[in-house]
């Protein structure tokens, strides 16, 4: 929970920040004024993507065994909401309500361990229902979101191949998020957003003639996605004059949280063995610097950063509960071009390229330490992201912006090897990360050429 608050702490940063659509044309950011103040007064409806990543630390009596069932995969659906924009003493306020349903499928992620019992979840679709608070600065929107969510649950565990339990239910509980919206011309306005969902915790006991065991599951879940909204009616349609000026240099920090799913293998290389998840999660800081270049709207770049990273897993037990796995991931980097596409004073952009990081495991058993291993892996990384210029209270001048992004970083497998024993641990290490960060720019004002 301090991840997931933390998080959304630092997007605060973006919600009071976002920079009001109608600066002076000297700013860097701008070449020309927007023809209307933007309202998001009114309804909306849309339609969303994303990729959503499972949490589920499951414990059993009959192995003693703690463990995360991680179901994993893509998902899309619809929204539908209705804002309110008023004033306050930081600018235009937004609040609204907003529902949606998405259909999904987010499945594997399952665990395999002694003695012969198989571990599988799936989620095939989920909802929620929930209110919006945000800082308006003209056609950007940045907002904290939570609520009611719901969604469907399927369980199945096997014992030697033969079913012991199974179950298919609707679970309950609530969300929390945070994201930026940001106008794209016409009544047409474009999302980033993650969500926290927690459907409840679950005990179940198992009937004949399984009767005696029972399971106790914590149902998590971490979603990131992209949407489209069409505003219905309202006062305000945003025409964008002119693309604004992104060429040139420029350096940052940023801060945000991070989930991991990294399938883990534990037993003798060439042998079935036990198979499971760790999921180390945390918070995730540090710096970046790049340069774009620019042709009218078409924004393209490179930007490397460094990261420390808080993510770490030491809840894992797997082998009936004797072998206690510690994973930490201290520290991460990538070097990546990026791709966007300027709609007035808000960039849109794909982001890829190449990833490194530190990977750190421990293997202990009855309080002895098995195996230690540390080292840095290589891999590759792609997201997506928002940045528009920064203001806050006026403190800050033309040349800062503020940006909200996902990666996706995939730092390939490694492996910690058992000493004096043929057993060896093998993982393949995956991350999810959002951010928001801070950039400063140091290209000079322009003045638009037409």
């Amino acid at each position: 929970m301090k991840r997931i608050l933390l998080a959304s702490a630092a997007l605060l940063g973006t919600a009071v920040s976002a920079q009001a659509a109608d600066l002076a044309v000297k700013a860097p950011y701008y070449k020309a004024p927007i023809v209307a103040v933007y309202n998001w007064t009114g309804f909306y409806i849309g339609v969303n993507a994303g990729v959503g990543i499972g949490r589920d630390r499951t414990t059993h009596n009959l192995n003693n065994d703690s463990l995360f069932i991680s179901p994993q995969g893509g998902f899309g659906g619809g929204q539908i909401g209705y804002n309110w924009q008023g004033d306050s003493l930081l600018g235009p306020i937004v609040y609204g309500l907003e529902a949606d349903i998405q259909g999904a499928g987010l499945n594997g992620g399952g665990a395999n361990v002694l003695p012969l019992t198989a571990y599988s979840q799936k989620s095939d679709w989920f909802g929620t229902v929930r209110g919006r608070v945000g800082l308006a600065q003209g056609p950007v929107l940045s907002y904290f979101t939570g609520g009611f969510a719901y969604g469907n649950i399927k369980t199945n565990i096997t014992e030697a191949g033969v079913t012991a339990f199974s179950n298919n239910r609707t679970a309950t509980g609530w969300t929390i998020g945070s994201g930026v919206e940001a106008a794209l011309g016409g009544n047409w306005t474009g999302k980033i957003e993650y969500l926290y969902l927690n459907l409840g915790n679950r005990a179940d006991a198992f009937g004949a003639p399984f009767t005696g065991q029972f399971t106790n599951t914590e149902l998590r879940e971490n979603l990131f996605r992209v949407g489209l909204n069409y505003r219905i009616g309202g006062n305000s349609v945003y025409t964008p004059v002119a693309a604004a000026n992104w060429a040139g240099w420029y350096l940052g920090g940023n801060v945000g949280s991070g989930t991991g799913r990294s399938p883990t293998t534990f037993g003798i290389p060439g042998v079935a063995g036990e198979q499971f998840s760790l999921n180390p999660d945390g918070i995730n800081g540090g710096g970046q610097i790049g340069y774009n270049w620019q042709a009218t709207n078409w924004v393209y770049g490179l930007e490397t950063d460094i990261q420390a990273s808080s993510q770490r897993d030491n809840k894992t037990a797997v082998t009936l509960g004797l072998v206690n796995y510690d994973s930490k991931l201290p520290w991460f980097g990538t070097v990546r071009g990026r791709l966007g596409y300027s709609v007035g004073s808000t960039l849109f952009y794909v982001t890829g390229g190449y990833a490194y990081g530190g990977v750190k495991t421990k293997i202990n058993a009855l309080g002895v330490q098995l195996a230690s291993s540390s080292t840095t892996k290589s891999g590759w990384t792609a997201g997506a992201g928002i940045e528009t210029p920064f203001k806050l209270l006026g403190l800050f001048g033309p040349q800062w912006t503020t940006k909200t992004e996902y990666l996706y970083v995939d730092l390939g497998s490694t492996d910690t090897a058992i000493v004096g024993t043929p057993l060896v641990s093998s993982s393949k290490v995956t991350e999810h990360i959002f951010r928001t960060g801070l950039n400063y720019h140091f290209n000079s004002p322009v003045v638009a050429k037409y």
